[in-house]
């Protein structure tokens, strides 16, 4: 019966886990374990709520998707548990930018981990916004995009400091091959995006 009781609180943990949010095998190895032994019944479980488990062993991460028949063909559909995220210009620039790094990484590195400094990524951006007479305020909005993509687990801050940030494995199943092949266009777009953001700014600046 002890057995029994562990395994239902190790399952009761791993739905808490999943339908929060993304689970890593770097943050929580032992959970993870249970994970992999669970599995089964974890999908069985969230079959029910009209969820499916992604999980890739291989990489180290799972996380929940809506189950696509969910709410087609049917007369009483079932809410979605998981909502679509839009996105903003700059975050989508951001996660474009960290997944080319990533493959770069990935061809030309023995390591599996992609660690950058978080200033780093803030000159990345840089370059596709007009140059700002408030380079503080530009820092601020920049911060405040990469913690965006922290809490869409697309990374995670390492050290107290918070001032470099790795690189997660998931970023390249949001961004396949193929939408990457089309990069350098969709940055051409971003460029685009940002000399339309800039022509207002300069015109409030040549008027003062």
């Amino acid at each position: 019966m002890r057995d029994t009781q562990s395994t239902g609180e190790s399952l009761s943990l791993l739905l808490i886990h999943l339908l929060k949010g993304v689970i890593h095998r770097d943050d929580n190895p032992l959970l993870w374990q249970d994970l992999l032994k669970l599995q089964a019944a974890v999908r069985d479980y969230m079959k029910l709520l009209g969820l499916n488990l992604h999980l890739f062993e291989d990489e180290g991460f799972a996380y929940l998707v809506n189950t696509e028949s969910v709410g087609e063909d049917e007369k009483n559909p079932l809410p979605r548990l998981i909502s679509r995220r839009q996105l903003s210009y700059p975050v989508s620039l951001l996660l474009a930018l960290l997944r080319k790094r990533l493959a770069e990484h990935d061809a030309h590195s023995g390591d599996e981990r992609l660690i950058l400094e978080k200033k780093e990524i803030i000159h990345m951006l840089a370059v596709y916004f007009p140059r700002s007479s408030n380079e503080v305020q530009f820092q601020k909005k920049a911060e405040s995009w990469i913690q965006r993509i922290s809490e869409l687990s697309f990374i995670r801050y390492l050290g107290d400091q918070r001032d470099r940030v790795e690189v997660q494995r998931i970023l390249s199943v949001f961004i396949d091959a193929q939408w990457l092949n089309e990069f350098d266009i969709r940055l051409k777009e971003y460029r685009e995006f940002g000399e339309k953001e800039r022509a207002p700014a300069v015109s409030r600046e040549d008027e003062s």
